[in-house]
This record gives structure tokens, C-alpha cells and sequence, in this order.
């Protein structure tokens, strides 16, 4: 695979921790706004249903817009992409935060900004997908997915823990706070020095929308994005699932909200450890088994999750999973980024969030909807029967050979 990277590996280090500092500060603003925006629209006197929608509509945005969005970047314009999402997203939260320190916004303001923010980010994440293969040597791909996926994992302990905190001492802070992270996230990035434009692919005569769904169409031709794919999106819902699964649990046993905190704090904590390790993990054991022995592993503690009671008996289990999980996510992520060709990165990037996105976001509802009907400990049995699954797929013997064949497109 051939990637336009700079002459210098400083250069290559350097851009990498612009590009690392940039994903920490959105994450980080985005977790602490995030988290307090229910309460805020609750504090204005909306309904929990209108609360809802305006979380199911900006996640229905991103979802739908994101491989479109990032066509321009596959184009050539992935930097002028990242640096001008990030300046309008910017400015969108910051209306937010200048609307609550002046007064009481109305909900259109509030609502038209969180879809701008939407959009915006959207843009952001489908372009930077495409960063990490134009900016690191092919063996360095792993652990900077590592690194970056721990930042995504530090920002889920620090940014609520943040928002929460500067929301008591001023409801607009954390807002101000998700705005200045996006302005630092547009200076990281247009003080990078590499060449982050893509070969060009694009053929004579090809429309718009068939040329937004290059990545779709790579993504069904290739065997091993459709793993990646089909790993990704189950055990995302899985993960999810069993979050709204240790609510239920735990406030069915009668736990207040500090406990289910304290589970939370430390199953991310285990996530971020577990993201540091994978490429050393991966090393060590080979990326096939790596892949097929973390799926395995999560059957068992899946599914012992339907049966314990006691709140810190749950959280241990929780805290293994999300240990595990990202021992086989980096490298199916790396794997994912060496197959794709330059020019399709943020296109086939944006199919893959899609889909496991839009699956952690069908999973609250499944898991409400079993433990309403069946039990608190539904949701997990069906996630473990649903891993089962996908263990199985994964030990055969032509998909563990995806793992380690040497050619890329």
C-alpha cells in the first residue's frame, strides 16, 4: 500500500501527538458536554421524551451523513475537512455556552446547534480516519490505534467527571469547555505537517452518490472489512448492552447512583488499560489468536453476568470485558487501515462506524426491552449467546488466515 507520508520519522512523531492531542481534546469536551446536556434540557423544563429525540436525531445525523461527508476528505481535502469542522463545531457549542451565560436559550437554538455539532464532528471523525495511514509507517499503525483508543477511553473517566463538576459551578462551563476543545483540535491539526492528501481515484463520468459509496462497495468485496465489520458491530452492541444491563442489575438490587459510578469509573479504566497493551499482546500471541481468544473469553464472562447479584461481583466482570475488548478491536482496526487503499480511508472508515455505531445505538433499547419483558438478566444471555456466534466464525480456519495475510490493496 502506498501512503503519502513526510521524508523525516520526527515529522511522522510529531504530527502523530498533534493528531493524538487533537482526538484527546474533542473527546474530553465532548464527554463533559455530553453528559450534562440531559440535565440541562431537563433544567428547561423539557420532557425526558424530547430529550430522546434530540439525542436520537444527532446520532441519526452522524450516521447518515458520515460516509458522504467523507468523500471531500478522500478527495484531497482532508485538512481543510478536520480543521474546518472543528472551527464550525467550535462555534455551534459555543453559541450554547454564550446563549446559557446571557439567559435561558430556547430549545430551536439548542436543537440547531447540536445538529450543526453533529455534522460537524461527523466530518471530523471521517476524515481523521484516514490520518493515521498518511501520517505512520505501516508497523507503527497498530500501536498508534492503540494510543489513540486509549485517548478515547480516558476521555469517557475525565469527561464526565469534568462536565459534571464545571456544570456545578456554572451550567454554561461545559459547554464552553466541549467549544475550546474543538479550537484546539483545529490548531493540532493545521499544525501538521505531512501531505494528507489522498491519491485521487476518482473515474470519468462516476456520479456523486456511487463515488460516496466506494467505501460501502469495498467493504462488501473485502473478507476480512466484512470480519471487521461483523466483529466490531456485535461486539460494540454487546458492550452496550451490558452497560444498560448493569444499570437495570444494580438498580434492581438497590444500588444508588454512586455504586453504578464507581463500576463505570473502573470498567473504563480496565478499557484504557487494555488499549495500551493490545500491540504488545498482539505481538506476542499473533494477531488470529488474539482476535479468536479474546472472543471466546468474552462467552464466559458474558454470560456469568446474568448470574451474579452482588454490585462489585458485576463490576469485576464488566471491568474483564471492557479489558478484553480492545485487545482485539486495535488489531482489527490496524488490519482494516492496512487493506484500505489511501484514497478510500475515510469513505470505508465512515461504512464501519456506521454500522457499529448504529448497532450501540439499537442496543439500549433491545436490552430495556428484554429486561422489561424477560428479565434484568436477559440482555446478557442474549449477548453471550450472540458472541458464542461470532466466536465460532472467527476460529474458522479461513478467516484466522485474514488475520495474517501480508497483501493490501
Amino acid at each position: 500500500m502506498s501512503t503519502a507520508r513526510p521524508s523525516h520519522p520526527r515529522a511522522e512523531h510529531r504530527d502523530f501527538r498533534l493528531l493524538w492531542l487533537a482526538n484527546a481534546a474533542d473527546g474530553v469536551g465532548s464527554q463533559a458536554s455530553g453528559t450534562v446536556l440531559p440535565l440541562l434540557l431537563l433544567g428547561l423544563g423539557n420532557s425526558p421524551q424530547t430529550v430522546g429525540l434530540i439525542a436520537g436525531v444527532s446520532t441519526a445525523v452522524g450516521l447518515l451523513l458520515g460516509p458522504l461527508v467523507a468523500l471531500p476528505a478522500d478527495r484531497g481535502a482532508r485538512k481543510p475537512v478536520m480543521i474546518g469542522s472543528a472551527a464550525v463545531a467550535a462555534l455551534a457549542i459555543g453559541c450554547v455556552a454564550l446563549a446559557l451565560a446571557t439567559g435561558r436559550p430556547p430549545l430551536g437554538l439548542i436543537l440547531a446547534a447540536v445538529l450543526v455539532e453533529r455534522l460537524a464532528t461527523a466530518c471530523f471523525e471521517a476524515a481523521a480516519r484516514g490520518t493515521v495511514a498518511l501520517i505512520c509507517p505501516g508497523p507503527e499503525q497498530p500501536r498508534a490505534i492503540a494510543r489513540l483508543t486509549a485517548a478515547d477511553q480516558g476521555a469517557l473517566i475525565t469527561g464526565p467527571m469534568l462536565g459534571g463538576v464545571l456544570y456545578q459551578a456554572a451550567r454554561a462551563l461545559p459547554f464552553l469547555t466541549d467549544a475550546l476543545s474543538y479550537a484546539v483540535s483545529a490548531l493540532c491539526v493545521s499544525a501538521m505537517r505531512a501531505d494528507l492528501a489522498a491519491p485521487a481515484t476518482r473515474q470519468r463520468g462516476e456520479g456523486l452518490l456511487r463515488e460516496a459509496a466506494a467505501g460501502l462497495r469495498l467493504v462488501r468485496s473485502s473478507p476480512l472489512l466484512r470480519l471487521v465489520l461483523a466483529w466490531g458491530t456485535v461486539v460494540n452492541a454487546v458492550v452496550v448492552a451490558l452497560y444498560y444491563g448493569a444499570v437495570f442489575t444494580l438498580r434492581r438490587d438497590g444500588h444508588a447512583g454512586p455504586v453504578l459510578g464507581a463500576v463505570l469509573a473502573v470498567s473504563g479504566a480496565a478499557g484504557l488499560a487494555g488499549a495500551l497493551a493490545a500491540p504488545r499482546v498482539a505481538r506476542r500471541y499473533g494477531p488470529p489468536r488474539v482476535v479468536t481468544g479474546v472472543t471466546w473469553l468474552l462467552v464466559p464472562l458474558t454470560a456469568a453476568l446474568a448470574t451474579v447479584t452482588g454490585a462489585w461481583a458485576y463490576g469485576l466482570l464488566f471491568s474483564l470485558v471492557c479489558l478484553l475488548m480492545p485487545l482485539a478491536s486495535v488489531v482489527l482496526q490496524a488490519r482494516a487501515i492496512q487493506v484500505t487503499a489511501p484514497a478510500l480511508q475515510a469513505r470505508t472508515g465512515a461504512v464501519l462506524a456506521t454500522a457499529t455505531t448504529g448497532a450501540a445505538a439499537l442496543a439500549p433499547v433491545l436490552a430495556g426491552t428484554l429486561a422489561d419483558r424477560v428479565s434484568t438478566a436477559a440482555p446478557a444471555v442474549v449477548c453471550g449467546l450472540l458472541l458464542a456466534l461470532l466466536a465460532v466464525h472467527s476460529s474458522r480456519r479461513p478467516v484466522r488466515g485474514l488475520l495474517v495475510a501480508e497483501g493490501v490493496r
